[in-house]
């Protein structure tokens, strides 16, 4: 549901605001679906609002980079990032001596959108169901790579879900990018992964790679032969792993007026049609809210990863 946030009572937004460039930060390389939605979105919001948005990338290190960047910026409302749930609900839990506090060195802005993602396997797994997987990890265990974006992260939970449920032997890969996963996938360097379907389109439309579930409530109507995580057999998986979320935050100090109001030129930007097409055509789901339902969020989000780290026994790097 779109929700745009009203001004505080008593607090004026600056008239000159926005007065200079705004500078975007992305935690994702060039070229990744995110950096591609985001992109989209900068030139529409550079028309909103009468500045160009200046994006940012800086990738890596399990979304920390991207983060700690964030912090470090001034909190004068010229600079907004893009964060996911590795860096605001997983990292707390797994990196030791985090550079960043996800409640201190931040302010919500709004959650954007949730990426469907898949099982995915290479073109040449001789397997075409969850099932045939199950049973071919299990006669080759330890003989099957399983591709993820590091320890701790949401590809290497279902790794460890799967080798405790299904008493396998998947051996984490771990890779700095989504893409770099689906070439190594191509190339026969990994055999699985979970990815999203906006990332895997081009792949999954090639043959390059299959779909073997999805995570999402219902069948996808692109996609009617592929079954959902529960009709699989993963759906308790869902109950605790979440889902691949991307929202948006300024560094601490920003002011609450100019808050708001980037959460209404983001309420706004969803509405425009051909930015909303783009959105459904990637498998995303808007899920745009106030600054303050996305604190409660991030909080709530928070406590699941950390229950998910306790089972899984995911160590500190």
């Amino acid at each position: 549901m779109l929700t745009t946030a009203l001004l505080a009572p008593g607090k004026a937004l600056p008239q000159s605001y926005p007065s200079k460039p705004i500078r975007f930060i992305l935690n994702v390389s060039v070229g990744v679906l995110s950096d591609v939605v985001m992109r989209a979105a900068s030139v529409e919001l550079a028309r909103q609002m009468g500045q160009p948005w200046v994006i940012e990338n800086r990738q890596g290190g399990n979304f920390v980079i991207g983060a700690t960047a964030c912090k470090s910026a001034a909190g004068d409302g010229y600079t907004v990032c893009l964060v996911n749930e590795q860096a605001m609900s997983l990292n707390p839990h797994v990196i030791s001596k985090l550079s960043y506090d996800p409640d201190r060195d931040f302010k919500p802005i709004t959650n954007l959108y949730v990426q469907v993602s898949g099982v995915a396997v290479a073109a040449s797994l001789p397997v075409n169901s969850i099932g045939e997987l199950q049973r071919s990890a299990a006669a080759k265990s330890g003989a099957m790579n399983f591709a993820t974006l590091g320890p701790g992260t949401t590809q290497d939970i279902l790794r460890q879900w799967m080798n405790q449920n299904w008493k396998t032997e998947f051996v984490g890969v771990p890779y700095k990018g989504m893409n770099l996963i689906l070439n190594g996938m191509v190339a026969g360097e990994v055999s699985v992964t979970q990815t999203s379907l906006g990332s895997a389109g081009p792949y999954l439309n090639g043959g390059k790679v299959k779909l073997l579930a999805v995570n999402s409530a219902k069948r996808l109507p692109k996609l009617p032969d592929v079954p959902t995580f529960n009709e699989a057999g993963l759906g308790e998986f869902i109950d605790f792993q979440g889902r691949f979320w991307w929202g948006l935050v300024a560094p601490a100090g920003t002011p609450g007026p100019i808050v708001q109001r980037l959460n209404a030129e983001f309420a706004k930007l969803f509405r425009v049609p051909k930015f909303a097409e783009l959105i459904e055509s990637q498998f995303l789901d808007t899920v745009l809210g106030t600054p303050e339902q996305f604190a409660t969020f991030l909080k709530l989000d928070r406590e699941r990863a950390a229950q998910v780290v306790k089972r899984f026994n995911i160590p500190r790097q």
